[in-house]
């Protein structure tokens, strides 16, 4: 570590930072109970109204990879500035929206500048704090990641129990712009600038690449898989994906490294935790629509099963971080996706009875779970990359997560929906009954029989993620000396 990155106010720039962060990742599931008053509002159709949803997810998702371009090029002071200050001016222009092109148009501004500062945070921690000490920062990391989508519903929820949909951007706004102030004296320049040129077909490809796969798999779960737009979408965000990949190994400085797929560790940790998300997502979605669709309770009363696991994954991350520096990796991502895994396993039967405490209990052990995997794995294969890649590392590892989240909750959604068309009903309980009743059990039973099969699919996801976490390394010691064995590796490659 340099002179000057020791000099640096590391608790008061990573604060600020994990400030905008939170709030960036708060407004993927801020208007989630918000678009039925939405479409009142502004009289239009379901299908329009979700685009303020898929809009900022596409956005986001294109702007993840250029990332670490922009981080290469210019200054981290520069960049978070530049990215919260975009993000604030969308908030402000969705606070004042009437007429819904331009609340849209105020989404995509927020999540142009919100796709940047997650991975600058993380690249961020990642260049101040050498690998042994990482941890901890990187479990405050995961207290946002991990408490900022979760708690969207619920905060939301309540507000519009009580106010307007657009007191969700109230009260963003004076935080958003505390943080830009709060910046401005504390965020300093850590990054080192490698000045690539800039490759607008590089940008054009992974804009349309990634734009059309997230696109393609976010509609599956809502359209199914043979809509010849799901398939169009993801067959030509493949293609053009792999056009971007064959084009960056070629370039002699890509926009976006995939040679960080030479290091075993990252590659392993990225895929456990592409299966962790595909997972945890997956559950954070079908868990509300089950509760409200088949069961009537209220969005705010959904969002309230999922508060206490949010609230137990922000205590514990921190926490988590500390022994990652002690005990490395690999104890805690086999304990964590056990308890993962057994307890999405209870959610495999869920019935009309299923208590509200116990599923908020049950989701509360899961994300106990989660956060002794989560952020220990992704820090496990980060330390493995050179210092140098570590804004790719960070890029890929964002752009990978959204990927999957997207995947997983179509692939759940799809296997919901098909289990519950499928469902042969038990003709003997519905002796008795009234023709409604009759048709009421069978729609009842069909949905929570969909659910409990999707949540199977999700059980082998969490083991699957379990198996592969033994090929983790156990000490973070050991973690820190392949780190230097990396950076001689990329030396020798730049060579």
């Amino acid at each position: 570590m340099t002179e000057q990155q020791q000099k640096i106010k590391k608790g008061p720039m990573i604060t600020v930072m994990l400030i905008g962060a939170f709030f960036a990742l708060l407004n993927e599931t801020l208007l989630a109970t918000a678009l039925p008053k939405i479409m009142n509002d502004f009289g239009i159709t379901e299908n329009k109204v979700q685009w303020l949803t898929t809009a900022f997810l596409l956005t986001n998702g294109v702007m993840i990879p250029i990332s670490a371009f922009l981080i290469e090029r210019f200054s981290t002071r520069k960049i978070f500035l530049t990215a919260i200050s975009i993000f604030t001016l969308g908030t402000f222009v969705a606070s004042i929206s009437h007429t819904f092109p331009l609340l849209l148009t105020a989404r995509v501004i927020q999540a142009m500048g919100s796709g940047v500062m997650l991975p600058l945070m993380m690249t961020v921690v990642l260049t101040i704090f050498p690998a042994d000490k990482r941890g901890a920062a990187m479990g405050t990391a995961g207290l946002v990641i991990a408490f900022a989508p979760a708690i969207g519903p619920t905060l939301s929820g309540w507000l519009l129990a009580h106010f307007s949909w657009r007191s969700l951007f109230y009260v963003v706004l004076p935080i958003a712009v505390l943080a830009l102030v709060i910046a401005y004296f504390y965020v300093q320049n850590v990054t080192k600038l490698t000045y690539p040129k800039i490759d607008v077909l590089s940008i054009l490809l992974s804009s349309f690449g990634f734009g059309g796969l997230l696109f393609g798999f976010s509609s599956a779960g809502e359209d199914g898989w043979t809509d010849q737009t799901v398939l169009t979408s993801i067959i030509g965000g493949a293609v053009i994906i792999g056009l971007f990949i064959w084009r960056q190994l070629k370039m002699k400085t890509p926009m976006l490294e995939f040679r960080v797929f030479k290091f075993s560790r990252f590659t392993i940790a990225l895929i456990i935790t592409m299966v962790v998300m595909m997972s945890m997502i997956g559950a954070e979605t079908m868990l509300p629509l089950y509760m409200q669709n088949t069961r009537g309770f209220s969005p705010l009363e959904s969002g309230l099963m999922l508060l206490p696991g949010a609230i137990v994954m922000g205590i514990m991350s921190p926490i988590v971080g500390s022994l990652f520096d002690k005990i490395g990796a690999r104890k805690l991502a086999v304990t964590g996706l056990t308890i993962v895994g057994v307890t999405t396993l209870v959610f495999t039967n869920l019935s009309m009875e299923t208590s509200f405490v116990f599923l908020a209990t049950i989701y509360a052990i899961r994300m106990f779970g989660l956060s002794m995997a989560m952020m220990p794995v992704m820090t496990s294969g980060l330390n493995q990359l050179p210092q140098e890649w570590n804004a790719h590392g960070s890029a890929m590892a964002n752009t990978m997560q959204q990927v999957s989240a997207s995947i997983g909750t179509a692939i759940l959604m799809t296997v919901m929906t098909t289990s519950a068309k499928n469902y042969e009903p038990n003709m003997e309980s519905l002796q008795g009954l009234t023709q409604a009743e009759a048709q009421q059990q069978i729609a009842e039973q069909a949905s929570i029989n969909g659910y409990n099969i999707a949540f199977i699919v999700a059980t082998a996801l969490s083991f699957g993620g379990m198996l592969l976490s033994f090929f983790l390394e156990n000490k973070a010691a050991k973690e820190k000396q392949d780190q230097q064995a990396a950076t001689s590796a990329s030396a020798q490659t730049v060579n």
